[in-house]
């Protein structure tokens, strides 16, 4: 069986185009989630946190573009990728979807491949992390700028591989990462890289967090990747 590529969450009212989306998904390699409103998504959201969101605007209940604008004021949600769903195609419609906290706008109808190519890319722009802030989770602190760890003010000796995706988990706490999700966040899509090498950089870097025991907040997801996370 292949690798999964990432977790797609379909939120559209109209169980026809949530099928046909997750066809072409699945085929592709990718998991989906289904919800068919507001209230199925944060659900979807909190108990299996997707690696991108295609979000119908029209839903019973809340909208998506104000869905949306909600999901970018969370901090679970605050770098989830999300593409908008529409029929509206209007210029002003897609300028009031992408400010309303989408990253990309598809309208109705429209192909799988198109689709496709569309989730294909914005995930790979998500990689690699382009942000100097520094980082801090439960005692342990990254700085990009400098390329220091410390651990309840214990300095810690990273390999390059290790400090990136080191950066990469605590940008993006309590999700869970697929190892190819990783290989694009890390590694860069334009470098060829197994995906068990993203395995032994995982032990690389427990290795080095084991003195202050923040080995701990990388978990395993069996049959999925790996959480960075404060939460037991």
């Amino acid at each position: 069986m292949p690798s999964l590529r990432g977790k797609v969450l379909i939120v559209d009212d109209e169980p026809a185009i949530r099928q046909m989306v997750c066809l072409a998904l699945t085929q592709a390699g990718y998991q989906c989630l289904e919800a068919g409103d507001t209230v199925e998504a944060q659900a979807r959201i909190v108990n299996d946190t997707p690696d991108l969101m295609l979000l119908d605007w029209m839903l019973p209940g809340m909208s998506g573009i104000d869905y949306a604008r909600r999901l970018r004021r969370e901090k679970l949600t605050q770098h989830l990728p999300i593409i908008m769903l529409t029929a509206r195609t209007e210029e002003e419609d897609k300028v009031r979807g992408l400010d309303g906290g989408s990253d990309d706008y598809i309208t109705k109808p429209f192909s799988t491949r198109e689709l496709l190519a569309r989730v294909n890319a914005l995930l790979r722009r998500q990689a690699p992390l382009a942000t100097d802030a520094p980082v801090e989770v439960d005692g342990l602190s990254l700085d990009p700028v400098t390329h220091r760890v410390n651990a309840n003010g214990i300095g810690l000796l990273l390999g390059p591989t290790e400090f990136r995706l080191l950066h990469f988990f605590m940008t993006y706490p309590e999700r869970v990462h697929t190892r190819e999700r990783l290989l694009n966040g890390v590694w860069g899509d334009n470098v060829y890289v197994e995906e068990r090498t993203v395995d032994v950089h995982i032990r690389r870097l427990r290795k080095a967090l084991e003195p202050t025991a923040h080995d701990r907040l990388i978990q395993t997801v069996r049959g999925t990747g790996y959480r960075f996370s404060a939460n037991g």
